[in-house]
């Protein structure tokens, strides 16, 4: 029986073992959609009480169009920020950066009506109404991406929003193309590329594997597309009836090549930790996990503290109560 099975009974009954005694106590984990950034951490203030002035100053101050994307994204999930948007694109239709906030909002809002859950599950008024804000979305982004051809941003939420309305494999591969074209080495960009090529989506587990491991070798040491060998086991694992999930996880060559991964990335003494670095350690924090490495997750949990994030973690209920228990297991490797 894997460890991961007996932490959460997802393949197991059987009651959790017993905290290590010489584990640190800690407290419990946050999932914070700002992962401790504090210019993201008031930046989604600023949206959430409507004050624009302030918030377009902390985008105005992006160090590059990574760095702005991801604090698009940061505003995206915000409830409400629509609205306020709207207001704003009503007196200024051309301002490139409103159309990227507004479009990116609009995927966020768009999944929010769909929800997380099963597409056998989504009701036809859920459908519809995903349909209709993906549509809008798309509208906003291609808009944006008209005023500044040099935006990355619409490149990348592009990729989110064709995923949820099944575009065919060369315009989804066209979408991640423009935007490595603004930046090569974009990981949320190839984060959603990996999504699009797994067995679930309109990939295979042999591209999914391939392009994964392939991005991480044309990168230099440190980069951070390491993560993508690691997302792409955990995906592989996920599609697997219960037996062969752990068998999978529990070959060298899976631990091999996950080791390899985190010295390119995560362990390497050149790696530049992003504001959104926690999401990176937390994947590989399960990948280890799965494949019975205890003491390489225990040492990625040392450097998270309580930074949990929503995913991996939530695939099975609680993501902040899974990451604690994992957490503490492994404490005791």
């Amino acid at each position: 029986m894997g460890l991961f099975a007996r932490l959460l009974g997802r393949r197991d009954t059987g009651e959790d073992g017993p905290a290590a005694a010489d584990a640190p106590p800690q407290g419990r984990p946050a999932i914070d959609p700002a992962f401790g950034d504090a210019d993201l951490a008031r930046l989604r203030a600023f949206v959430g009480v409507g004050s624009w002035p302030a918030a377009r100053a902390i985008l105005d101050a992006a160090a590059d169009q990574d760095d702005l994307t991801l604090m698009v994204e940061a505003v995206a999930d915000v409830t409400g920020a629509e609205v306020l948007l709207g207001k704003l694109l009503a007196a200024a239709p051309d301002d490139p950066l409103l159309q990227l906030v507004q479009g990116a909002r609009h995927v966020a809002w768009a999944w929010e009506a769909r929800t997380a859950g099963r597409a056998r599950n989504v009701t036809e008024e859920q459908w519809k109404l995903f349909q209709e804000r993906l549509e809008s979305a798309e509208e906003h982004l291609y808009r944006a991406a008209e005023l500044d051809p040099e935006l990355l941003g619409p490149w990348y939420f592009l990729q989110r929003s064709g995923r949820g309305a099944s575009i065919d494999r060369e315009a989804a591969r066209h979408r991640f193309e423009a935007a490595l074209r603004r930046s090569p080495g974009h990981l949320d960009s190839h984060r959603q590329r990996l999504q699009q090529l797994c067995e679930k989506w309109q990939g295979s587990h042999e591209q999914m594997h391939a392009f994964a491991r392939a991005s991480m070798l044309a990168a230099p040491g440190g980069s951070p597309l390491g993560e993508l060998v690691a997302s792409a086991h955990i995906e592989h694992w996920l599609s697997l009836p219960p037996g062969e999930d752990a068998a999978y996880m529990d070959q060298e060559h899976v631990r091999a090549q996950l080791h390899e991964a985190a010295d390119r990335s995560v362990r390497h003494p050149d790696y530049v930790r992003g504001r959104d670095w926690p999401i990176a350690h937390n994947v590989f924090a399960m990948a280890f996990v799965l494949a019975e490495q205890p003491a390489a997750a225990h040492l990625l949990f040392a450097e998270l503290g309580d930074r949990a994030a929503d995913l991996p973690w939530g695939y099975w209920g609680d993501a902040a109560e899974v990451y604690q228990r994992t957490r503490r297991q492994c404490a005791g490797h």
